[in-house]
């Protein structure tokens, strides 16, 4: 097999290392870390049109995409188009991610269970106003793609109010802002459930949690992702049954229904409520950094996983059942999700690397001479697998407290619902 990932993140990077044995492994454009497994190529996740070329001329047999900006531009249907196998689904899929106005509305006529929820374009500020402060506590979101920063929780009419002007005044998000989404409150435990799907069958890959905020308990702005374990223990096998039953299968079906087969990694998003799960968001891509604990967790390659996804015949697959627990811990730069400065060396990486069972993914890195520097807001994430989730915790912040770089920022309360 040669295969392509498309990305350069900490989720690419596990990519990478799950499918390392690949005869011949590309990364466009990777990052410091995926070099290890395969050759990194200079094309930039939306040069749709250079990507298709180099599969074509290179005959790769399999293109995974990691980001859900390019699965929104299309890149999907061009490779298909160019005869390229693609794990990823097409652009009209993936709108359940690139719009929550599409996402919010197809799950409404198909009977999937969700907040409550209203709608409101660029030109509906006054109304969008008065619909949170009828609601008081609400969350207000930005329809468009808005990398993981497009959710504000509202405590109150005073913090919805800010962040609709931020969104449809001030244009914060720019075209992700034009279109806003107001949900009703959830209370209750967020999950993440992943399946590989061919758009007809899929498989269940191990549940997660994710935390978003900033800070320690929970405080703080929402980020891309702080750290995440798997599997989630709040994912009964009754609860999963549910979720399969009550979501997953009629997302297949209503987007078959609809004329938009979706194929690759459907990111079923959820709020654990006395009601049963409701889905907080879809994703149409591995999250970050839960795939830095759910694909290590599979203990195998899954080339021909990706592969069935793209090609038809998942369901004839059998994936081994979680056996070990992992932990991923975040190292972010100071002053992230906000501004933050970058070029800091970052020592230590050696040492973690050799801790046991732990890997170290590059997310915002970079090579600059001889020295890896900062590169982004999430520098890296440390994960660590285990026999039980305190174990791997306990290892992975052993790991990443032996890395360092300047204005180096982490949560110490990763697993705390788990645990």
């Amino acid at each position: 097999m040669r295969i392509l990932i498309i990305g350069s993140g900490g989720r690419e990077h596990a990519l990478a290392w799950i499918l390392r044995n690949a005869d011949h492994l590309f990364i466009a454009p990777g990052n410091p870390g995926t070099q290890e497994y395969g050759k990194n190529i200079p094309l930039k996740v939306t040069d749709t049109k250079g990507i298709v070329s180099f599969a074509r001329d290179e005959n790769i047999d399999l293109v995974v995409v990691g980001p859900e900006v390019p699965l929104a531009d299309g890149i999907a249907d061009a490779l298909d188009e160019g005869g390229v196998a693609c794990f990823g689904p097409s652009a009209v899929a993936a709108e359940i991610e690139s719009s929550k106005a599409f996402a919010k509305s197809f799950m409404q006529r198909n009977g999937i269970p969700t907040a409550g929820w209203k709608y409101y374009d660029a030109d509906q500020f006054q109304d969008a106003k008065a619909y949170a402060r009828e609601l008081g506590k609400c969350v207000v979101k930005a329809s468009g793609l808005a990398a993981g920063k497009g959710a504000i929780m509202c405590e109150n009419s005073a913090d919805s109010e800010k962040a609709l002007h931020e969104f449809m005044v001030q244009g914060s998000l720019g075209v992700a802002g034009n279109e806003i989404v107001i949900e009703e409150w959830m209370e209750g435990e967020e999950a993440s459930v992943f399946i590989l799907t061919d758009g007809d069958d899929y498989v269940l890959l191990h549940p997660a949690q994710d935390h978003k905020r900033i800070f320690d308990n929970d405080k703080g702005p929402n980020t891309g992702g702080m750290g995440a374990y798997a599997p989630a223990p709040i994912m009964t096998p009754e609860l999963l049954s549910t979720t399969c039953r009550r979501i997953i299968e009629p997302v297949l079906e209503g987007m078959a229904r609809e004329g938009r087969l979706y194929k690759g990694c459907l990111y079923a998003g959820l709020m654990i409520t006395d009601q049963g799960p409701k889905v907080v968001e879809f994703n149409c891509r591995f999250g970050d950094p839960e795939a830095q604990v759910v694909l290590p967790l599979m203990g195998e390659d899954l080339v021909e996983a990706f592969f069935c996804s793209a090609n038809g015949g998942i369901g004839n697959l059998r994936l081994p059942s979680p056996s070990k627990s992992a932990a991923c811990v975040v190292l972010a730069s100071d002053g992230y999700p906000g501004s933050y400065e970058k070029g800091f060396t970052i020592t230590g990486l050696k040492a973690a690397s050799e801790v046991p069972k732990c890997l170290v993914f590059h997310a915002g890195t970079k090579l600059e001479g001889e020295e890896i520097v900062t590169a982004g807001g999430r520098v890296l994430g440390v994960t660590a697998i285990s026999s039980t989730l305190p174990k791997a915790i306990e290892s992975a912040y052993l790991a990443a407290g032996l890395i360092d770089f300047k204005g180096k920022h982490l949560r110490r309360d990763i697993g705390y619902r788990a645990l």
